[in-house]
């Protein structure tokens, strides 16, 4: 009987141990309901704070963060009409492609209005800030194994 009442506890406890907490789930999600204008403020002070900017950097960057939140939020709305039309599809190769292009044109846009804006070290910090986002959103977090190996 005690061996039933153990295992039963053990069972509920990895069960609840196994389940993902809502809060944890998506942390991006506190975001959805605010303004593009508030959400590239948010992302202008935060590079302010991390990159040291000056009052100028931080105009042209406000625009420019205002500018990809404009864009990205029309994207989620031709996407939520889509979905909510059931015009959702698979992609063509060539449509994937040019989507493909279309991003990594913009981004090479971007990396160059930022050299253009930072100096040279803020813009090295930009970049490093930028890679470790990207391996977090990958679900890799830092990509070299110096911090899982200990060395430097």
């Amino acid at each position: 009987m005690k061996k039933l009442v153990v295992l039963i506890v053990l069972m509920a406890g990895i069960t609840a141990i196994a389940q993902k907490p809502e809060r944890n789930r998506g942390d991006r999600n506190h975001m959805k309901d605010m303004t593009p204008e508030q959400i590239a403020t948010l992302q202008t002070k935060q590079m302010t704070l991390s990159l040291d900017l000056t009052d100028a950097q931080q105009k042209e960057i406000q625009s420019l963060n205002l500018e990809n939140a404009l864009k990205r939020s029309e994207k989620k709305k031709e996407m939520k009409a889509r979905k909510d039309s059931g015009e959702t599809k698979k992609l063509t190769s060539e449509e994937r492609y040019a989507m493909k292009t279309a991003m990594l044109d913009h981004q090479i846009a971007q990396k160059e209005k930022m050299k253009k804006i930072l100096d040279k070290e803020q813009y090295e910090k930009w970049e490093k800030m930028k890679k470790n986002r990207e391996g977090h959103r990958k679900g890799r977090g830092m990509k070299d194994d110096t911090r899982r190996s200990g060395r430097k």
